[in-house]
């Protein structure tokens, strides 16, 4: 059959017809990725096991690993190394002892599975990375964001490196803290949605270069994938610069997302240098507007963000009503000190315990 031919048959189901396939073949690749996994898994339960029959010694432990490795490398090639079987080993002893919730993930139940006492959703890529992170909630977090958002390694090393799990800890309500490992991030209410601080620094600029707003937007733009994926789960981009006029003059929102768990518009304002509060009258206005011009009856109220370098946390709290759906949050271009942010969670712990805590 022809191009020619094929272009006359119905798009749509030519679309459903191939994204079968596409799923299988994806499907696929995962349980195979996901077979490996497991098999790793049990191979570190055998050397471990070995080990402790084994002689207590230290020396026994790398003689059993490089002659297991020649062994391995003889039979099946390449990837038996024994830096590669430490990892196995050490895979089996991080894993053998951390259990999670298993409804998060009531989508994968299909996929292959062993009666390990646990499952897996990722690759092993994903997991040498994250039987690295110490803290088991945080590890926990961090997996269930990956399963649920589909994250890919590089994906899961970027919110890593942001200190996403931080960040969410500090803006989080306090009794949502403990859900976090079990659950992930949670997506509740308007305030759930924002971040303080985002972190830009897949926009390659200078923390103290000069640029303007048109700058910043275009490269938030141009990096629109990466800029998704910091705002978190389920946005999708809905307009850039988009214009409304209100009593024959026009105005012009920044950055116009939808947010499908929440179901509601999300307008983003960039400003450079301190918020003012003219900023968060406008943006009010941003806001009145779409709820009650763009948003649809069932969907739920209109959601601004104002994104600053600099804000007055005192001026904006004074400005905005208590239950209003404006928030201020500052970003940052280059990557969190992480132990900043624990310190700083540790002291808003301490506050919490005091019962001080106004989250």
């Amino acid at each position: 059959m022809s191009k020619n031919e094929i272009a006359t048959i119905d798009h749509v189901f030519l679309e459903s017809v191939s994204d079968v396939l596409l799923q299988a073949r994806k499907n696929a690749k995962t349980a195979v990725n996901l077979t490996m996994v497991y098999a790793y898994y049990e191979i570190g339960r055998i050397i471990v096991e070995e080990e402790q029959r084994g002689e207590r010694r230290a020396a026994y432990g790398q003689q059993l690993l490089k002659g297991l490795s020649d062994y391995l490398t003889q039979n099946f090639g390449k990837g038996f190394s024994v830096g590669n079987l430490k990892n196995i080993r050490q895979f089996y002893k991080v894993y053998s002892a951390d259990q999670i919730g298993e409804t998060v993930f009531s989508q994968f139940k299909d996929l292959p599975s062993i009666n390990t006492g646990r499952k897996f959703y990722l690759s092993w890529s994903h997991y040498l990375k994250l039987m690295r992170i110490e803290d088991v909630d945080e590890r926990h977090f961090y997996e269930i964001e990956a399963v649920k958002n589909d994250w890919s390694l590089r994906e899961l090393e970027r919110q890593f490196d942001s200190a996403l799990y931080h960040r969410i800890l500090l803006s989080t309500d306090k009794d949502k803290i403990q859900r976090l490992s079990v659950e992930g991030q949670i997506i509740e209410k308007s305030s759930d949605l924002v971040k303080d601080p985002y972190v830009l620094e897949f926009l390659g600029l200078e923390d103290k270069s000069e640029y303007s707003e048109n700058e910043l937007e275009t490269r938030l733009i141009n990096n629109l994938q990466s800029f998704l994926l910091e705002l978190g789960t389920g946005y999708t981009f809905v307009a850039r610069q988009k214009r409304f006029t209100f009593n024959e003059e026009h105005f012009r929102v920044d950055l116009v997302f939808y947010n499908r768990m929440l179901r509601c518009f999300v307008l983003f304002d960039l400003k450079i240098g301190s918020l003012k509060h003219q900023d968060l009258g406008q943006m009010q206005m941003y806001v009145n507007y779409y709820d009650r011009y763009e948003k649809q009856e069932d969907e739920n109220p209109t959601i601004g963000v104002l994104l600053c370098q600099d804000k007055d946390d005192s001026m904006v709290e004074l400005t905005l009503p208590k239950d209003s759906n404006i928030f201020a949050s500052k970003y940052q271009l280059y990557l969190p000190d992480k132990k900043l942010l624990q310190d700083k969670l540790g002291e808003w712990v301490k506050e919490c315990d005091a019962d001080k805590c106004t989250k």
